[in-house]
Parts: structure tokens; C-alpha cells; sequence
């Protein structure tokens, strides 16, 4: 199988990365997000993990790849799958219980890594493994440079979209 790209953008902020997806790596869950492309919605930035954004969308596979390629000390570039079953329906987590991902009880998470130190531990259930599943190849730093803007700038009115790099 030849490499298979997608492109990751911040549409307010106007600025894409691309990346490669890890096929011999995490073949189920490049697959996975591969046939579901697009993907998106609002952005988040982390609160535990440090250098990360992210976006939930509800669960899009049709089997749930399960854990491959697993991190919890994801490096910049990486692009992580989280599955989060109900635990996110926690009001300290600040999300808006009425929004469109809250209201599904498995919820996947998007994330994209941008700097290092990340550490993913969360304080109420403890090591949270993501499946690295691609990898950033161009434009990291310009993006790192927009991500580390939603941290000090905000994210409301920010979206974060996963789609297939143009051939």
C-alpha cells in the first residue's frame, strides 16, 4: 500500500498541516478514520495533556479498532485516537452537556500533539493510552505556532478538521 496523506485544519485560524497515516503501525485505526474523512468540529485544547488539541466527534467505525500503537507520552506531530466511554458527562470537564458530541455516550477523540512534555493522565480515571495513528510532515510549526494561539486565545468559534490530503 502506497502512503496515504490527510490534512489537518484550523479554519478560523487559516492554517493547515499535512500528515501521514501509519498504516503498518495502527492499520485498523488509519483505516477507520480513512473511511470516515471528513472529520471535525469544534476544537478544544488539553487540560491534562499539555500540548494538545482536539475535537470529539461520535463514534464513526463500524468495529471499534481498539488499542494499537499506543502512547501516553505523545511526541509533536502525532495525531491520536481516543474512545471515551461516558466518563466525558462529567461537569467539571466543562463541556456543554446539550452540544451534539456530549449527547452520544461513545465519543471519539481527535487529538493532534504540537510540543513536548505530554504526559496523558487524567486525574479521575489515570493513564488514558491514545493510538498514534499519523504522523505530521509539513507545516508543524506554523500549526504548533496557531494551536498554542487557541491555548492563550481561545478556542470558541475554532474548528479543528480531519480530511484526505488532495491527491
Amino acid at each position: 500500500m502506497s502512503d496515504r496523506f490527510i490534512t489537518i485544519t484550523l479554519h478560523k485560524r487559516g492554517v493547515s498541516a499535512r500528515a501521514r497515516l501509519l498504516d503498518d503501525e495502527a492499520p485498523r485505526t488509519a483505516e477507520a478514520i480513512w473511511a470516515a474523512l471528513p472529520l471535525g468540529d469544534q476544537v478544544f485544547h488539553g487540560k491534562f495533556a499539555r500540548n494538545e488539541i482536539y475535537t470529539l466527534t461520535p463514534a464513526f467505525a463500524e468495529v471499534e479498532p481498539g488499542p494499537e500503537n499506543t502512547t501516553v507520552t505523545p511526541i509533536p506531530g502525532d495525531l491520536c485516537y481516543f474512545t471515551f466511554d461516558g466518563i466525558l458527562d462529567n461537569p467539571a470537564y466543562g463541556y456543554e452537556m446539550d452540544s451534539a458530541p456530549a449527547q452520544h455516550r461513545l465519543l471519539i477523540d481527535l487529538a493532534v500533539f504540537y510540543g513536548r512534555n505530554n504526559l496523558l493522565v487524567n486525574g479521575d480515571v489515570g493513564w488514558v493510552p491514545g493510538n498514534v495513528f499519523g504522523t505530521i510532515v509539513d507545516g508543524l510549526d506554523e500549526f504548533a505556532a496557531a494551536c498554542n494561539d487557541i491555548w492563550m486565545g481561545g478556542a470558541r468559534g475554532e474548528k479543528l478538521t480531519f480530511s484526505r490530503a488532495d491527491e
